[in-house]
This record gives C-alpha cells, sequence and structure tokens, in this order.
C-alpha cells in the first residue's frame, strides 16, 4: 500500500505542478532566481560579445599604429569617434600633443620636458580607467548572484522544510505523501540558485581574467607610446635649442 502512494505522489509532481503548488514566498523566490539567471546570461553575452569586438578592433589599430605611417595621418583618420579603448588613448594623447603645440606659439614656459610628458600619460591613463570603467559596468551584477543566490536558495530550501514539518502536523502522518510537496519546493529553490549562481561565479572569473588581460595589453601600448613620444620631445627640445644658438 504505502509503495503505491509512493509510485502516485511521484506521479503526481511535475516540475511545473510543484512550482504552481508552492505557496507565495516559494514561487517569489523561484521567480527571482529566475529573473537573475536570465539577467545574468543578458550580461555574459554582452561582454563576451564586446571583449571579442573590442579584441579584434585593437589589433587591427596596432597593426596600423605600427605600420610605420604619418602619427598625425593615422590621428586624423580616427577623428573624434575611436572604435577602441587603444584608440581612445591614442587620441587622447595627441589632442594633448596638439593642444600643446598650439600653446608653444605663445610661451615655451611649461610646456616641454617632463611638464608635458606628464600631461600626455596623464591623458592616456585617464582616458584608459574611463574606458575601463565601461567594461566594467554590470560585472557587479554577476558577483552578486554568484554570492547571493545560493543563499536566496538555501532560504527558500528552509521555508520549504518547514512547510512539510507544518504538513506533518496537520495530517499527523510522516508519510511521503505529507512531506513530498515541502521537500521537493526545497529541492527546486536549491537547484534554482546553483543555476543561478555557477554560471554568474564562472563568467564573472572570465570575463575578469579577460579585462585584466586587455587593460595589461593598454598600459604596455601606453608605454610604448609614452616612449615614443618622449623621444619626439627630445628632438624637438633639441632642435629648439640649436635653432636658438
Amino acid at each position: 500500500m504505502e509503495t503505491e502512494v509512493v509510485q502516485e505522489v511521484a506521479a503526481q509532481m511535475s516540475m511545473w505542478d510543484l512550482v504552481w503548488a508552492s505557496d507565495m514566498v516559494t514561487k517569489v523566490v523561484m521567480i527571482g532566481l529566475i529573473a537573475a539567471s536570465v539577467w545574468s546570461w543578458a550580461i555574459i553575452f554582452e561582454k563576451w560579445g564586446i571583449l571579442r569586438q573590442l579584441k579584434s578592433r585593437s589589433q587591427k589599430f596596432e597593426e596600423r599604429f605600427w605600420s610605420g605611417g604619418s602619427l598625425d595621418r593615422l590621428y586624423e583618420s580616427i577623428g573624434n569617434h575611436p572604435t577602441d579603448p587603444m584608440a581612445a588613448m591614442f587620441v587622447a594623447a595627441m589632442r594633448e600633443w596638439k593642444r600643446t603645440n598650439i600653446l608653444k606659439s605663445k610661451t615655451d614656459r611649461g610646456l616641454r620636458g617632463v611638464s608635458l610628458q606628464q600631461r600626455i600619460e596623464k591623458a592616456m591613463t585617464v582616458s584608459m580607467e574611463k574606458e575601463l570603467d565601461e567594461l566594467d559596468n554590470r560585472l557587479g551584477f554577476l558577483a552578486s548572484t554568484g554570492s547571493v543566490a545560493p543563499l536566496v536558495g538555501l532560504f527558500g530550501t528552509v521555508w520549504g522544510i518547514i512547510n512539510s514539518f507544518n504538513a506533518i502536523a496537520t495530517t499527523q502522518s510522516n508519510s511521503l505523501a505529507a512531506m513530498a510537496p515541502g521537500i521537493a519546493e526545497a529541492l527546486f529553490t536549491t537547484a534554482f540558485g546553483l543555476i543561478a549562481a555557477i554560471p554568474a561565479v564562472v563568467a564573472y572569473n572570465k570575463i575578469s581574467s579577460d579585462i585584466d588581460k586587455y587593460a595589461k595589453r593598454m598600459e604596455n601600448f601606453m608605454a610604448e607610446f609614452s616612449s615614443i613620444l618622449s623621444r619626439e620631445i627630445d628632438d624637438t627640445a633639441i632642435k629648439a635649442e640649436m635653432a636658438g644658438e
């Protein structure tokens, strides 16, 4: 007889039946976890797409930059609409360089040497930080989902167990038929919590690692471009001194 009851309960325990038969608290927990999972996947696909585009565009920009062509011509071709963070850093540095050339016609003090080098590096640093902030946008949601979702699922688990004990107290029976709904709700909320948390954690670590690698690539470019501009500044200073003599 007990086996027949178990089989009958198992036949009725479809996923959606259990979800819709759960109480309001459990439904809110499940819907919240599902919504968090959907939004996490939207962020994941968005970030992966953005990083792939940026890597491709940066590769093309570096090929143009190191091709040996004129930096002024490259700057004019990019204009005010850089397509990737590395190009944005280049534009910021060249803009500061050209602004200095204009000001040099008025005064030579404070516009050469270390001062100019510092301003160019500062412009590139600000541009890089701004672009990296854009890449980091909404990653905090993935981190929060990865850490909070299991706890929310655990709350649903505890709530389901409480419902199971309430069912036992109401029916005065400890049979599977009395305990199954609450236990099933508890297991479902735990599963939904893990389904939301695991992809969020894995994706957060992978995307953060990719952003760190890209940031290192930008720092290397900034150092190399700063060295180029430093040599240009030194050459310009030497020519100015020779002309003054």
